[in-house]
């Protein structure tokens, strides 16, 4: 487990899309978050201090699942403060990254930080889920967006049998997957979290006809 600042940043440089660029548009990110923060929640304030670990590396992590052919267009669902989103966005700058979320004040900060990290790939839309047109997407990510079982029903029509859901559940992720019934969840496992020995990401493929709208 990575279990501090200078550990996760080490991480992150160390992946091959760790180039100075990168380190540099994630720098950033960080120096607006901390600021921002003090305007409008963001994330916890404690957690300001392990901000590379609990945020930055918590999001990098997704990409050691996700192929660097197959990686685009992705779909970051609930993305709050840009995580994962944001730091997607940062370190494959060449991928589509669609991040959902409906809040105004947090649709202008994102909007803001994909200006200044120059991300033109990196498309905020303002709206809820329910609103948007249904397109396929080669991945989906989530994080702290709904409980399992209603965050596939509200998503599946974005998802193929090919798609690749990625969702950090903490430490709630073997729990959920185990609620789910029928073949749903066939699809799925969890692998651990980089960032909490007892959390995990729920990891695979949608068994599309097993959810009810």
């Amino acid at each position: 487990m990575i279990d501090s600042e200078a550990a996760a940043r080490d991480w992150i440089r160390a992946m091959p899309e760790g180039n100075a660029e990168a380190i540099e548009r994630l720098e950033k990110l960080a120096a607006m978050l901390v600021e921002e923060n003090a305007v409008q929640n963001l994330v916890s304030a404690n957690s300001l201090d392990s901000l590379w670990q609990r945020h930055i590396l918590d999001s990098a992590q997704l990409l050691t699942h996700v192929p660097r052919e197959t990686s685009s267009p992705w779909l970051d669902l609930g993305t709050g403060a840009g995580f994962p989103g944001l730091v997607i966005a940062a370190l494959r700058p060449k991928c589509e990254v669609v991040m959902v979320e409906s809040r105004g004040m947090r649709i202008e900060w994102l909007n803001r930080v994909c200006e200044a990290l120059d991300l033109p790939r990196a498309i905020v839309v303002g709206q809820r889920l329910e609103q948007i047109e249904t397109r396929p997407f080669a991945v989906i990510s989530a994080r702290a967006f709904a409980p399992l079982d209603r965050l596939l029903k509200l998503s599946a029509r974005f998802s193929t049998r090919d798609t690749l859901w990625l969702l950090p559940k903490g430490r709630s992720a073997a729990i959920e997957l185990a609620a789910l019934k029928n073949s749903v969840g066939a699809g799925f496992h969890v692998e651990p979290s980089l960032t909490d020995a007892e959390a995990g990401l729920i990891v695979g493929h949608l068994n599309a006809k097993g959810v009810k709208q």
